[in-house]
């Protein structure tokens, strides 16, 4: 499937919006707060699938993936933020 560029921008804007909610996120500033009292710095990333899929009445609209690969670390992070994995 081919996505045209403003497409391409709501979906940078999907990723900028996810990193923000996670840099915001006080539990996570806790959490790194306690890793450096530990004596650690930390470097967290995290890899996102979106799929993207024409709304049509056809049934044979392609789907656009790509690969989600998440540490326990990850997905702990997730569920104390709310946010629900679908594996």
């Amino acid at each position: 499937m081919d996505i045209n560029d403003e497409t391409k921008r709501i979906v940078q804007e999907l990723g900028s919006a996810i990193n923000a909610a996670v840099a915001k996120s006080s539990e996570v500033a806790l959490a790194i707060d306690r890793l450096r009292d530990e004596g650690y710095e930390l470097e967290l990333t995290l890899k996102m699938e979106i799929g993207l899929r024409q709304t049509s009445d056809s049934e044979s609209s392609e789907v656009e993936m790509s690969t989600l690969d998440l540490t326990p670390d990850d997905l702990r992070t997730l569920r104390q933020m709310k946010i629900r994995i679908d594996e």
